[in-house]
């Protein structure tokens, strides 16, 4: 079976994704996901007229909002959903197999850090806990039921310390920014043997501030050298991380390049800014060609920088897609 054979190839990635993997994708994608073939067709960007996989197209993340992005008829075992403003429609991920999603998370993890289980887990993460359907809750719970060490806290910071100090194995504290913020303002405390990681996202508590900002006050209070970060988001499967200075790499199963902000089918140069678009394998059951509404930077090693959002976001999503569904 096709599906099988790309899924296979897919696990068993042992370095970066080659070109006749990712037209495989693209193929199998165009023929079974309505959402995608329109907007392909749209574009005139069908596989005849393909020749080369950068002009293969790339889907406005805001389709996850308006559409049900499937390739293939099946029943979700999950849906996952982004938080939302109010007035603003979240985004929808329908999970066709959780087993496959915890295995890519798995996958992206051991790329930089080991086995999930070597690490306990310790998520402080009060806005994703106060909402249902985030995909960072399940991964990691799902991190946190390999490990058996950790748990989820929510403004129990004094608790979460306590378990921290008294856990001597490696361990990762994973926070949104504006909570790892308050823990760092209210208890600041040298912590040892320990992956201090960030998700970005101040959800409205706090002030914005730079990454760099961010990331120097917390290895000020925590007394570390370098503080980690996870960039992955509802409409995606993998996640890309970072040890430190904001830099991301993607695991195998990601790849990315940029695009010019007024011209989003024009590839952008190395070290300009431009908007984040995403090859992300992991996506097999849905769509594996993203472009984000994030702007960042791209450099020649495969690294990547996140900027922040694009302006108006919201509006720029789907007006390539004109369709006729």
């Amino acid at each position: 079976m096709v599906l099988e054979s790309i899924k296979h190839k897919i696990l068993s990635l042992s370095s970066s994704m080659g070109e006749d993997l990712v037209r495989q994708v693209y193929e199998y994608q165009y023929n079974n996901c309505d959402t995608y073939r329109s907007f392909c067709k749209n574009l005139n960007r069908t596989p005849n007229k393909i020749k080369g996989i950068n002009q293969i197209p790339y889907l406005p993340i805001s389709a996850f909002k308006y559409y049900e992005v499937k390739s293939g008829e099946w029943q979700e075992d999950k849906v996952f959903t982004s938080s939302s403003t109010t007035g603003q429609l979240p985004s929808k991920h329908f999970v066709k197999d959780i087993d496959w999603y915890n295995a890519i998370a798995e996958k992206c993890f051991h790329h930089f850090y080991g086995d999930v289980s070597d690490y306990g887990f310790y998520a402080l993460l009060p806005s994703y806990l106060e909402r249902s359907g985030s995909s960072l809750i399940h991964m990691s719970d799902h991190f946190l039921n390999k490990s058996e060490r950790g748990g989820f806290y929510l403004y129990n910071h004094e608790e979460l310390l306590r378990n921290i100090q008294k856990d001597k194995s490696p361990k990762v504290l994973l926070g949104v920014s504006f909570a790892l913020l308050d823990l760092a303002e209210t208890f600041a405390e040298r912590l040892e043997n320990v992956i201090i990681m960030e998700t970005g996202g101040m959800k409205g508590r706090k002030k914005e501030i730079s990454r760099d900002e961010l990331h120097r006050t917390l290895r000020n209070a925590f007394h570390q050298k370098f503080i980690h970060s996870e960039y992955g988001m509802t409409e995606l499967m993998s996640q890309a991380y970072s040890g430190g200075d904001g830099i991301f790499f993607p695991p195998f199963t990601m790849q990315l390049d940029t695009v010019q902000l007024n011209d989003p089918l024009s590839k952008e140069d190395f070290g300009r800014s431009g908007i984040l678009r995403i090859i992300d394998l992991g996506n097999i059951h849905t769509c594996s060609f993203i472009q984000t509404d994030d702007m960042g930077v791209m450099y020649p090693d495969g690294s990547f920088e996140v900027l922040g959002r694009v302006d108006h976001s919201e509006i720029r999503g789907c007006n390539l897609m004109v369709s006729d569904f």
